[in-house]
């Protein structure tokens, strides 16, 4: 496994190739919260469509306890390669259409037949100019625009989506513009420098790291108890300490203002069937609306 877009669900990573496994690294010390959870991934990277279950419920049971950290990883610089079974864009689409059923979360692969993108580049300077702007509003932005190519087939490495993106998440595209034209772009690149000091080898990969440096690292797309683990290892007593989801739609809703069966299901801690089942009855009630995909559903805050 050595193609970056050729992720491999066993691990629950897409990999730069030619990197070997990380090695101990030191880590800065977790401010302000006890902990620190220092996140590199990438818009592009179907795996981390894949963790947004477990990261969405990290944040509602251990937002007051953990701080997540958002860093670029530089998962497609180009198409200058060839390895790993994909040479070219169109390599990709059956590639995500068959992690999407691994993760049971919504891809529509046909972008890269249909519009595909040079380079992750883009969409990841777009991010840090977003993070400049407002770093809240940043996670509504990586959200929005992920769910642009993953499930709405575009090409988020032009202007006019990423433009799009940060008008309904309430940013200003024109300061966006000039940050991903200036300072935004040396954020990136300090970015991809931090990934290769660590010798990151893929995405996701979360290191959770104490006030003392202590630290665990998490790779890839793992079962909600293992990012639990580590919490626990570092905050002994931390599964006291956590809140527990408020499961009201309005709540589950209030940060993004959409969800899927997926996510439901691990933040509820519910079956598939039954998860689908609650967000059905919410469409019934007209308090959602339903988004159908090539691939899986995602329900939307109904307008």
């Amino acid at each position: 496994m050595n193609n970056p877009l050729m992720c491999d669900p066993e691990t629950g990573s897409c990999e730069i190739p030619g990197l070997s496994e990380e090695n101990e690294t030191s880590l800065p010390k977790a401010v302000d919260k006890p902990l620190r959870a220092i996140y590199f991934t990438d818009p592009i990277c179907s795996s981390c469509w894949g963790i947004e279950p477990q990261l969405r419920k990290l944040k509602m049971e251990y937002g007051a306890l953990l701080e997540i950290e958002y860093h670029m990883g530089g998962l497609l610089p180009d198409w200058s390669y060839n390895s790993g079974g994909i040479s070219k864009p169109a390599d990709v689409a059956a590639h995500w259409d068959e992690v999407s059923l691994y993760y049971d979360m919504p891809i529509d692969g046909d972008v890269w037949l249909e519009d595909p993108l040079d380079s992750s580049y883009p969409p990841s300077i777009a991010f840090k100019a977003a993070q400049m702007q407002n770093p809240n509003k940043a996670l509504l932005f990586l959200r929005r625009i992920k769910e642009m190519v993953f499930l709405e087939k575009k090409n988020i490495g032009k202007w006019e989506h990423l433009s799009a993106a940060a008008v309904e998440t309430g940013l200003d595209p024109v300061k966006l513009d000039l940050d991903v034209k200036g300072r935004a772009k040396q954020y990136f690149q300090e970015d991809l420098q931090l990934a290769a000091d660590w010798n990151i080898r893929g995405f996701p990969t979360l290191f959770f790291t104490d006030a003392n440096g202590n630290q665990e690292k998490v790779y890839g797309v793992k079962p909600y108890p293992v990012y639990e683990a580590a919490i626990s290892s570092l905050l002994p007593g931390a599964e006291v300490k956590k809140a527990a989801p408020d499961l009201r739609w309005e709540s589950l809703l209030s940060v993004y203002p959409t969800i899927t069966r997926k996510e439901l299901s691990v933040i509820a801690g519910l079956s598939s069937e039954a998860a689908e089942s609650v967000l059905e009855n919410l469409v019934a009630e007209n308090k959602l609306q339903l988004s159908l995909t090539k691939n899986g559903k995602i329900w939307k805050i109904k307008n």
